[in-house]
């Protein structure tokens, strides 16, 4: 579904207090607050208030291009997490951060959030059981066979 343009009329700022309000024509409002500069993290961080209530959710990727948008930064150096809808839907909230450029963010942020922007690629392993599995069958090795055992395994 193609997303509407955020008309500049509907756009008030004021980051002195920390809040951004913008009203997209399908009724989506939103809010910041509780707006923090973070100079060791290079980032500002806030609380977003997604009021949306024609709409069963709002996506976190069509959030982070309005925040892109609104703080004039890059897609890649915002991420939102942490959304909560409210009882009886209308109005999510959850946690937002821009950084100051998108390598600050791939710096910062865990992996997993990396992997979700698709800005980092999944490791893929054996899960914690076969590999408990593995090292237990290796104890029951006993003498040289151990040794042969561990070689084969690629310890």
């Amino acid at each position: 579904m193609a997303v509407p343009a955020v008309r500049d009329s509907l756009i008030s700022r004021n980051h002195r207090q920390g809040t951004v309000h913008i009203t997209m024509s399908d009724a989506v409002t939103i809010r910041t607050r509780k707006f923090l500069r973070n100079p060791l993290l290079n980032r500002s961080q806030f609380v977003i208030d997604v009021i949306h209530p024609t709409r069963a959710n709002v996506s976190k990727d069509e959030l982070r291009e309005k925040l892109a948008k609104i703080y004039k930064a890059e897609k890649d150096a915002v991420s939102v997490f942490g959304f909560k809808t409210q009882y009886g839907g209308g109005k999510s909230t959850g946690f937002g951060l821009v950084y100051d450029s998108a390598d600050s963010l791939k710096k910062f942020e865990p992996r997993y959030r990396l992997v979700r922007y698709g800005l980092a690629e999944k490791i893929d392993k054996v899960s914690k059981q076969q590999r408990a599995q593995k090292k237990n069958r290796g104890k029951k090795i006993f003498g040289t066979g151990r040794r042969q055992a561990k070689r084969q395994r690629g310890d």
